[in-house]
């Protein structure tokens, strides 16, 4: 796996990108290159992910990595290394009308951060969910129902257990039981996501 970089960048940053090959992820997610952006800090590297159920060629959740670095540190983020993630998915229409979802998707990011074992701080983000109604000569489904999630956290050097994390995320956006798990319906998946959140 290889994505956009500056090559000479220092050591740390280095190692930071290369342990980002030793990632454990399962076998519905794929990774490629992307082009990291330039202007967000003196180095970066950004890389894609996408899941695909097993037995399936469309997509059901994808997203973006990118870890930023500066070896001066920034005092908003507390380091040196910063990670920027996005994601999006479709979703079914009863479970995007779940007042809950907001709370919901957002604990798949930080238990599948706790879960990882990665260290991390500073943690900010937003989920949005969103609907559209396509109307005349569009191609696609009359109704959309869309989840994204935006976060950035400041990330220790064990990379390849922040990229983990994030594909723990995709994996439950994307309705993907735990693996070795038979898939329940997922609108029921989603309930009993949400049960600790009624009082």
């Amino acid at each position: 796996m290889t994505g956009s970089m500056t090559t000479a960048g220092p050591a740390a940053f280095r190692r930071a990108v290369s342990r980002l090959a030793l990632a454990r992820l399962r076998r519905e997610i794929e990774v490629g290159p992307l082009p990291a952006p330039a202007r967000l800090a003196p180095y970066s590297h950004a890389v894609s992910a996408a899941v695909y159920p097993a037995g399936s060629e469309e997509e059901t959740a994808s997203g973006r990595l990118v870890l930023l670095f500066d070896p001066d540190g920034v005092p908003a983020w507390g380091g040196e290394l910063r990670i920027v993630a996005f994601a999006t998915c479709e979703l079914d229409a009863e479970i995007a009308q779940d007042p809950l979802l907001p709370e919901v998707a957002w604990s798949w990011l930080t238990e599948s951060l706790e879960a990882s074992g990665a260290g991390y701080s500073a943690l900010g983000g937003t989920v949005t969910a969103t609907c559209s109604t396509r109307f005349g000569d569009i191609a696609g489904p009359q109704r959309a129902d869309d989840l994204e999630m935006r976060a950035s956290w400041t990330a220790d050097e064990h990379t390849d257990l922040h990229l983990q994390a994030f594909a723990g995320f995709l994996a439950a956006a994307a309705g993907l039981p735990p693996e070795g798990v038979t898939l329940l319906q997922r609108a029921d998946a989603f309930a009993a996501r949400t049960d600790r959140y009624d009082s």
